[in-house]
């Protein structure tokens, strides 16, 4: 047992989060390929033993599975203690857990889409008649998406530090701008960068809901479409700044794999799978004098 824990210490090994499907499940395959031992982490155990099964028999077989939400901490403490255990340390976090916070279907998404991103309808759709986000589902996404990468990442840094290279990678999105906000008590925070602070980021997420609860969220400058997933993807970007900061030895930066065709924009994109993880592994795989706290769009530094 001791020479087998051995051989497993003198790996790299890695953690992805929501990783049983799209570009997670992706994320895995290209560490994997690189010879980097994998955790493979997802809620559902069931899909998430698929995949690693569907890895191993396409010829992967550093790849194990360990059941993960990211909302319960008992099974974030519990992947920290089965990585110590069985490795010793970590590497490489990738916090690519999220979810979209909203109840729509393909077609009204893909309209959705069309007037953010490509901004070719001249008339906007009616939100109400496309999307449904209610408060309950605004507070899941902060968790998940915010709260949630906080939770994994608080946890595992211990196992990170004791890494020579530790990297880590939080997955985001386009809309994780600040130009998709005008509320101007959370740009003054925002826009402070050195002077960022967790505890000013938290208070931005419950202002927020405490104006999504009100239905005062136009008013207050908050985003028009899918507010929750948009405010989700800025905090974790200014989170991803504050860690940079607080671990300079670590890289740390956040990406937008892009518009990728994947279950939760109902396949409608135009980046395959393999094209968006790339542009995550690129940064999980970042030499030690690579740039830290930087925000990544379409292969390239983007202003936060």
């Amino acid at each position: 047992m001791a020479e087998t824990l051995h051989n497993f210490q003198v790996k790299r090994c890695a953690v992805v989060t929501g990783a049983n499907k799209g570009v997670g499940l992706e994320i895995c395959r290209q560490l994997a390929s690189n010879g980097i031992f994998v955790v493979l982490t997802s809620r559902n155990r069931n899909q998430g033993l698929e995949a690693v099964a569907n890895l191993k028999k396409s010829g992967l077989s550093n790849v194990v599975f360990h059941q993960v939400d990211v909302t319960n901490q008992n099974t974030v403490s519990s992947l920290a203690e089965f990585i110590c255990t069985r490795f010793g340390k970590l590497d490489i976090l990738v916090n690519n857990a999220g979810i979209l916070g909203a109840i729509t279907d393909a077609a009204s998404f893909r309209a959705l889409v069309e007037a953010i991103e490509m901004d070719k309808n001249k008339e906007k759709p009616n939100l109400k008649q496309v999307i449904t986000e209610t408060y309950e589902s605004a507070v899941e996404c902060m968790q998940t998406n915010y709260y949630g990468v906080k939770s994994v990442t608080k946890a595992l840094i211990p196992l990170l530090q004791l890494s020579e290279s530790p990297r880590i990678v939080n997955v985001s999105s386009a809309l994780g701008k600040l130009k998709f906000i005008s509320n101007q008590m959370a740009l003054n925070i925002l826009n402070d960068g050195d002077g960022l602070k967790e505890e000013s980021v938290d208070e931005i997420v419950n202002m927020f809901l405490k104006d999504f609860k009100e239905d005062i969220l136009e008013i207050q400058g908050w985003h028009a479409y899918l507010p929750a997933y948009t405010i989700s993807k800025v905090c974790l970007n200014a989170y991803t700044r504050i860690l940079a900061r607080e671990f300079p030895t670590f890289r740390i930066n956040c990406v937008s794999p892009g518009w990728v065709k994947t279950d939760i924009c109902y396949n409608s994109g135009v980046l395959t799978t393999t094209e968006g993880a790339e542009r995550v592994i690129k940064l999980a795989l970042i030499p030690d004098d690579g740039p830290s706290g930087l925000f990544f769009t379409n292969k390239e530094v983007t202003p936060f």
